[in-house]
């Protein structure tokens, strides 16, 4: 499958992920077979470790993991994190876990809010619970999201967070994910589970699919096929795009600091680009004779959809522990991605 390997110019996105110097260590990845989560995977494979995975693939793929099928330390179960027995035999099993498991993408929240909630509150009270049993270290991984409305750019982890109205299905997300934030920190504070989060800054690369919203994959998917590309809103509001192995590193990072206990940290990359850019850069880098088309929230979503007019990450936070710098910038991941989409492409014909 196109989608699971690397025959491009390119290194693999984890290449370059720190080894550890201490022993090695079994890893369990919830969402393991999703995008980040695959990533992660074969990072800590390369680097000596051992990982299982754990993953329902109603927003991961199959596909995502295959290559590492037959890999010494390697294996995957099909399952959920609600599943208590046999989330508690892989956490039984694990050294430390990485919480990557929850409903993604802007269009599945919006039309799945009651799932959106119920998976990510119960799954991550879920994998907590286990956790502590055995007190192994966990990783939550969660959003950008949570900072909603605030116009306080660039982004403080301990800044005030400003969601919308809970009328608007939008901030159903937002609000999730922040209740996984508290939880964790609870248990923390009150049991010492050892416990850091993440707060992830639109990460791109390859293996993502723009099925459920993703705007970077879409844009490239719309301008390789020559229809239009389309902009939701108008255009003006702004993010920052954060290469899939800068996270990975990161990630990899903050679990071996023994600093990163009980903090939250953003994991991202400070340049900012406005989404009507970003389609002109796509368009542009691709060659492509598509049209640029705007689509008003309403008619992309839902009646009343809100939006964040910015999102950028202050990185001041994480440098201090693990010296984080992003080393690809956003002409970096759109070449990566439109060369393993262009890949991918030319397999499947």
């Amino acid at each position: 499958n196109p989608c699971v390997c690397y025959n491009s110019p390119f290194p693999p996105p984890w290449q370059g992920a720190p080894r550890t110097t201490s022993s090695p260590m079994r890893a369990l990845i919830t969402g393991g077979a999703g995008f980040v989560g695959s990533h992660l995977a074969d990072a800590l494979l390369a680097a000596g470790h051992d990982v299982l995975v754990l993953d329902d693939l109603s927003t991961g793929a199959i596909e995502n993991i295959a290559h590492l099928r037959g890999t010494r330390g390697f294996s995957y179960r099909i399952g959920s994190v609600t599943d208590e027995p046999l989330l508690a035999e892989m956490i039984d099993d694990a050294d430390v876990v990485y919480h990557l498991a929850a409903a993604v993408g802007v269009k599945k929240i919006v039309e799945e809010p009651v799932n959106t909630i119920e998976c990510n509150v119960h799954g991550t009270e879920v994998v907590l619970r286990h956790a502590n049993k055995k007190k192994r270290p966990v990783l939550i991984a969660s959003t950008s999201e949570v900072y909603g409305k605030s116009a306080d750019v660039p982004f403080r982890e301990d800044a005030d967070l400003v969601l919308g109205a809970s009328t608007r299905h939008r901030w159903a997300y937002a609000c999730s994910k922040l209740i996984d934030e508290f939880l964790a920190l609870a248990y923390w504070k009150e049991r010492k589970l050892p416990v850091v989060i993440v707060r992830l800054f639109n990460t791109v690369g390859p293996r993502q699919t723009g099925r459920y919203g993703m705007v970077i994959p879409n844009f490239v998917r719309q301008a390789l096929e020559g229809a239009p590309i389309t902009v939701f809103g108008d255009g003006t509001q702004s993010r920052s795009f954060t290469y899939v192995g800068d996270v990975v590193r990161a990630l990899v990072a903050l679990v071996q600091h023994p600093g990163a206990v009980g903090e939250v940290y953003n994991v991202g990359n400070g340049q900012e680009v406005t989404i009507r850019a970003l389609a002109e850069q796509v368009k542009a880098m691709t060659g492509s004779s598509s049209p640029i088309v705007t689509i008003p929230y309403d008619q992309a979503y839902e009646a009343g959809f809100e939006d964040m007019p910015r999102r950028v990450p202050d990185l001041a936070k994480i440098r201090a522990p693990i010296g984080y710098q992003p080393t690809v910038d956003l002409e970096g991941i759109l070449t990566r991605v439109i060369a393993s989409m262009s890949t991918a492409r030319a397999g499947a014909r």
